[in-house]
């Protein structure tokens, strides 16, 4: 495995994730999957554009995942049958390192993210309907603070710093900027990462 995603499954499996507890506030369960891979020795992470057609969040970046259906045994089934649906990747072929803290959405969504390693090939089978770009962006890029911004928004009742990444012409915010940011937290002493820095 890549020196990266060994030393991240391991922070994963000694850094017990953070749950949600909002008394009196009804969430629906939901998990997305963060994949990683490598392409040219550059770990990236890939994200998707959502249709400005959708209904919620539409045109936003986002990673595969949504809602728990029945059928749906854990979470981790949830995000899995999600990105085989998004990207035509079945869950055999993603290597699963971990979990990262549960998220609140504001549209009453509980995100349970689970960190993967999906192939290099860039041969995905999107689904049109829900996913109108794949962007791979370097982890390296998210690393580097020039790219990076913060807003302070009112959420839940309490003000909170709104987190954004700018890839392009992308820009990447909310839940998913979030999520991005708490795993550069969990990674961003990891051997591997130090060296991206310097890179």
């Amino acid at each position: 495995m890549e020196p990266l995603f060994s030393q991240l499954q391991q922070r994963l499996e000694s850094t017990p994730p953070r749950s949600v507890n909002l008394p009196g506030v009804s969430l629906r369960e939901s998990a997305v999957l963060v994949p990683l891979f490598v392409r040219e020795g550059q770990p990236h992470v890939l994200f998707t554009k959502r249709p400005e057609t959708l209904r919620q969040h539409p045109g936003q970046i986002s990673f595969p995942g949504g809602g728990r259906e029945p059928d749906d045994a854990t979470p981790l089934h949830t995000a899995l049958r999600e990105t085989r649906e998004e990207l035509g990747i079945a869950p055999e072929r993603v290597e699963v390192l971990g979990r990262l803290d549960e998220l609140p959405t504001i549209t009453e969504y509980l995100i349970v993210p689970y960190v993967g390693v999906i192939p290099s090939d860039g041969v995905y089978e999107r689904s049109r309907d829900e996913v109108e770009e794949v962007i791979e962006v370097p982890l390296a890029h998210l690393l580097d603070m020039s790219h990076q911004r913060t807003e302070r928004r009112r959420v839940f009742q309490q003000d909170r710093d709104v987190y954004f990444y700018d890839f392009g012409r992308h820009v990447i915010w909310g839940a998913t900027a979030q999520i991005v940011r708490n795993l550069l937290h969990v990674a961003h002493d990891l051997p591997a990462v130090a060296a991206l820095r310097k890179t």
